[in-house]
């Protein structure tokens, strides 16, 4: 499967979200993606514990570890690639994680607005 061209939302070389935990689909470190990503994980966030609690709420624990698949388990301040649609969906309930740009993967702005992913950007200037 190829994967699709390593660009962010500005059509710039997608930088890395987080090798520590090594995040994306293709644990790469960047939020990759391809038509084998049915989840599309190209939204490089910061979580935070209430997105955490939120997460997990909704079926979605990301803070036990599953060390078969080799995923430690997030905490309050990691990067990780997160799935669009996941984002959205907890923007729409109000819990929405900060967003890197420059590590977003362009398809991203397919299912999320790009002005709605700068405002939760900690990367502007």
């Amino acid at each position: 499967m190829d994967i699709d061209e390593s660009l962010n939302v500005f059509g710039e070389p997608l930088e890395s979200c987080s090798e520590e935990p090594l995040t994306g689909f293709y644990r790469d470190g960047c939020c990759n993606t391809s038509d084998a990503d049915y989840g599309q994980h190209t939204v490089c966030v910061q979580v935070n514990q209430a997105f955490l609690e939120y997460s997990r709420f909704r079926g979605n624990d990301l803070t036990t570890p599953m060390e078969e698949f080799g995923f430690p388990g997030l905490k309050e301040g990691d990067r990780w690639c997160l799935c669009a649609a996941r984002w959205l969906e907890a923007y729409e309930h109000n819990m929405a994680p900060k967003v890197y740009l420059a590590a977003t993967h362009q398809r991203a702005s397919e299912i999320i607005p790009l002005d709605l992913l700068k405002e939760f950007a900690v990367d502007l200037n």
